[in-house]
């Protein structure tokens, strides 16, 4: 189960529900896979609404290996996200306002 007190949004992929979250190791990995500056430059560039698919894949991987899924690229590739590429998009959002959401 996903707890988004946690950072913590759920995706099923290849039938099987996964917990994703952006640990700061999955951040500092997504940081380097897409060249960014920083973490503010990474936010900055999600939050500029010029998201790519390679971006979004990249995010939804990260947030896979924060929630302890041991895949990579390839295998996120060829995987079935339930509700394609929508909800895929979705997760992405979701996650990255739990990340960077102020604690309550």
């Amino acid at each position: 189960m996903a707890n988004p007190l946690r950072g913590e949004v759920a995706l099923v992929l290849d039938g099987e529900r996964r917990v994703c979250k952006l640990t700061l190791g999955a951040l500092a990995e997504l940081e380097a896979r897409l060249e960014a500056e920083s973490l503010t430059a990474l936010v900055e560039r999600f939050e500029g609404g010029q998201l790519r698919a390679r971006d979004v894949l990249l995010l939804v991987l990260a947030g896979l290996r924060g929630g302890g899924w041991t895949g990579d690229l390839p295998d996120l590739v060829q995987a079935e996200i339930e509700g394609g590429p929508l909800e895929a998009a979705r997760v992405a959002a979701r996650m990255l306002a739990l990340a960077f959401q102020p604690p309550r």
